[in-house]
């Protein structure tokens, strides 16, 4: 049982970021964290985390520790809630990461709904334009973007999403409409500044035919609602996901360029580790979001699904 506990105490000062926000929680003194968890490592024979005066990260023995005793710990509660007759309902603290903009518009609505249905259930939601490491930053269900970070997780399609290439009618007047991927070099290109692309090169696909375009312009940001700002002010092209422009789509503030040509889906999942042995609360809130999202996933990307459908070019 001493070996659960520390798995939970390890559990609790990942999630929490700090010796000291851990020693709060428990009600405990830093010093006695601090003591528990050098006895711990002293035990295993490992470091766990690396410790500096600002912040704590993990080890990758601190790593395979952290999500191999949270798959442990989830199947004793599972293993309880059998036993018990499943009789309580679901509770505690649950943290959720998700995109700036998605996270706002779609994720904390569906959150306010849910923790209607549950209100045992603590929510704590951080939004950032940077990828989220879910172990990392001790988060219970990150919403990810596009390719799958990690194969030891557990990803479910929340939905379809669609890149697109669009801009603003008064810039298309003024510039001419492109007829390939191989014209936008003589266009204003907005780039938007991402950690998993390489600057200023768009990929499309055609069929078969596939075209890379290093592309130019004077403006970029780290900000996707910036940069369509600036596009619906017809400063230039940007590539945006389907969920972030498809209000000016359909109000035609916004149009499609080169519609037949397609560019890397950026489906939307909920990651999240634990798989078939996740915690009631967990399970409860991958159920709830699959739900609220079931119309949105019936079509594969690039199909006639998705929330946009006007204003091609």
């Amino acid at each position: 049982m001493d070996s659960f506990s520390d798995v939970a105490f390890f559990a609790a000062i990942n999630k929490l970021g700090s010796l000291a926000a851990a020693a709060q929680e428990l009600g405990v003194t830093p010093s006695a964290v601090s003591k528990r968890l050098h006895a711990l490592e002293s035990r295993l024979g490992v470091r766990l985390l690396n410790r500096t005066t600002r912040r704590i990260s993990l080890t990758p023995e601190g790593e395979s520790y952290l999500v191999e005793g949270a798959r442990i710990l989830a199947e004793l509660e599972t293993l309880e809630r059998t036993v018990g007759g499943n009789s309580s309902s679901p509770h505690g603290l649950l943290k959720i990461g998700a995109t700036l903009g998605f996270g706002r518009r779609h994720i904390a609505p569906a959150l306010a709904a849910f923790s209607r249905q549950f209100p045992k259930i603590e929510i704590q939601l951080y939004l950032s334009e940077r990828p989220m490491n879910l172990t990392e930053l001790g988060l219970d269900a990150v919403v990810h973007f596009g390719d799958l970070p990690d194969v030891r997780l557990t990803a479910r399609l929340l939905a379809n999403n669609r890149r697109l290439l669009v801009a603003a009618p008064t810039y298309l007047a003024r510039a001419g409409l492109p007829g390939s991927p191989r014209d936008l070099a003589r266009h204003s290109c907005i780039f938007i500044r991402e950690a998993d692309e390489t600057f200023g090169t768009w990929h499309f696909r055609h069929g078969a035919q596939q075209e890379t375009v290093k592309v130019r312009g004077t403006m970029s940001t780290n900000d996707g609602e910036s940069a369509v700002v600036w596009a619906l002010e017809g400063q230039g092209l940007v590539v945006r996901s389907e969920w972030d422009i498809a209000e000016p789509l359909r109000h035609g503030t916004l149009c499609q360029v080169l519609p037949q040509w397609q560019l890397a889906p950026a489906d939307i999942h909920l990651v999240y580790s634990g798989g078939k042995t996740r915690s009631d609360k967990l399970r409860v809130l991958v159920d709830f979001l699959l739900e609220r999202f079931a119309d949105h996933r019936q079509q594969k990307a690039g199909g006639a699904g998705g929330p946009a459908g006007k204003g091609q070019w």
